[in-house]
């Protein structure tokens, strides 16, 4: 049996700000409400616990309402370089489904600039995928339009 190629999402991004502040974007809920959320929704709410085990949670909005939106456990803290998160898809009930959890890296590295080279890598989505046909090539256009508005909300002069 071979693995699905589609239920991993791999994206680069080069960010305008140092590691730092790259960081604390993701996990600063007023930042977080500014850009985690693809093009045509908006965050309503965020929730962080910021430590080994704690809860990352976002509430999405779209022009039909709640539509539902993350929660997530932060696995892994590495100051200003990395962030691993036991990543769930929630839909409007926020009921956490086992077949909807997935896995999130974000790694950070200094760029020239006093910019930062972003990657996100999502990965475990084969049940994700099974649970919701589509989702993974979904969550690919959702992260490449979130990671626009993150480049947006962390880009901008002091």
């Amino acid at each position: 049996m071979t693995a699905d190629p589609t239920a991993v999402v791999r994206l680069q991004r080069t960010i305008p700000a140092p590691p730092a502040e790259v960081y604390r974007a993701w996990l600063e809920p007023e930042l977080l409400r500014r850009w985690l959320a693809p093009a045509s929704f908006t965050v309503t709410r965020v929730e962080v616990d910021e430590r080994v085990g704690g809860a990352h949670r976002t509430w999405q909005a779209g022009s039909d309402g709640d539509m539902g939106g993350f929660d997530c456990e932060l696995l892994e803290l590495l100051p200003n370089q990395r962030i691993v998160f036991r990543w769930g898809f929630v839909g409007p009930e926020r009921v956490v489904d086992p077949a909807h959890e997935s896995r999130l890296t974000i790694t950070l590295r200094d760029a020239p600039d006093n910019a930062t080279e972003l990657t996100l890598v999502h990965e475990r989505l084969d049940a994700v995928n099974a649970a919701m046909p589509g989702m993974a090539e979904n969550t690919a256009h959702g992260w490449a339009q979130a990671l626009d508005k993150l480049v947006a909300a962390v880009g901008l002069p002091a």
